[in-house]
């Protein structure tokens, strides 16, 4: 059974900081690319960034110099450094795992980031 638990989303003040992390479970870890998305109230799920099986990252430009996504296999789990965190930054943040070689795509429930002061 696959299982993607994403932690540490919270209420924050904007220009703060926040880590995201995503624990994957059954699934091979290294054989997935490993995406976060977003979804503000009322506005489509977008990509935040995503991270190859081989490290190469990419990230949407309204976060480029802000968040940085990084992966852990050792530990199957994906991190999300979020930082001078903005009210627009206010979404549910989704972990999604991609699989390299077959159509297999997961995602876990997500966890909600709050910027207010």
């Amino acid at each position: 059974q696959v299982q993607l638990v994403e932690s540490g989303g919270d209420l924050v003040q904007p220009g703060g900081s926040l880590r995201l992390s995503c624990a994957a479970s059954g699934i091979i870890f290294n054989f997935y690319t490993m995406g976060w998305y977003r979804q503000a109230p009322g506005k489509q799920r977008e990509l935040v960034a995503f991270i190859t099986s081989d490290g190469s990252t990419k990230h949407a430009d309204s976060v480029k110099g802000r968040f940085t996504i990084s992966r852990d296999n050792a530990k199957n789990t994906v991190y999300l450094q979020t930082n001078s965190l903005k009210p627009e930054d206010t979404a549910v943040y989704y972990c999604n795992a991609k699989a390299v070689y077959s159509q297999e795509n997961y995602w876990g429930k997500g966890t909600l980031v709050t910027v207010s002061a």
